[in-house]
């Protein structure tokens, strides 16, 4: 009967402590936070091989916390984020493939040609710029003439005369993810939270 019990403290240990660490799938997990959960969960499981319910349960609290602080030394130095999460890697630029990152990914053209297809995209070129990010995921920018009409261009067309219609003002790069991490990848941006 006490092997039930200790069985029930772990599980709501365990809940406890996945709580405190944050909610997110393991798509969205970084790499650093994947293996703290898989070393959270095999923590937990030792007391069932062994007899000690309390170091358990200390170890699990220092690999929460452990992950709490690494978390928080990303938010505060971008150094800290680099080296424990990684920075998104463009693999496609001006609606060209980068094979240097895609090599660096070990990523194929059909891996990739799969992940773009997943997000309803038909062509390279119709992508002005594509990003592998750290958590895995593809982040793209359609290139002007592919982009869906927005509400904001409807009602900026209502209001243009239709011989206007031509000089539509370009988006502010500076306000441009992509540029940004464009400018980083070559050594031009701080990386600082604006």
């Amino acid at each position: 009967m006490n092997f039930a019990w200790e069985a029930l403290i772990l599980i709501i240990s365990g809940i406890i402590l996945l709580r405190i660490s944050g909610r997110k799938s393991i798509s969205q997990m970084t790499l650093a936070q994947t293996v703290v959960m898989i070393s959270i969960g095999t923590i937990i499981v030792q007391p069932i091989i062994e007899t000690s319910l309390w170091k358990t349960l200390v170890a699990a609290s220092i690999f929460t916390v452990a992950l709490i602080l690494m978390e928080w030394f990303q938010i505060k130095a971008n150094w800290v984020e680099k080296f424990i999460t990684g920075k998104a890697k463009l693999v496609i630029e001006d609606g060209k493939l980068n094979i240097e990152n895609m090599k660096k990914l070990r990523l194929t053209v059909d891996q990739l040609e799969m992940r773009m297809r997943l997000h309803g995209i038909s062509s390279i070129k119709d992508v002005k710029n594509a990003t592998i990010e750290a958590n895995g995921q593809l982040g793209y920018e359609w290139h002007d003439d592919k982009k869906p009409l927005t509400m904001g261009d409807f009602k900026k067309l209502m209001n243009i005369p239709a011989a206007n219609t031509m000089n539509q003002s370009e988006p502010d790069k500076q306000d441009n993810i992509f540029e940004e991490l464009k400018n980083t990848s070559h050594g031009h941006s701080s990386g600082k939270l604006k």
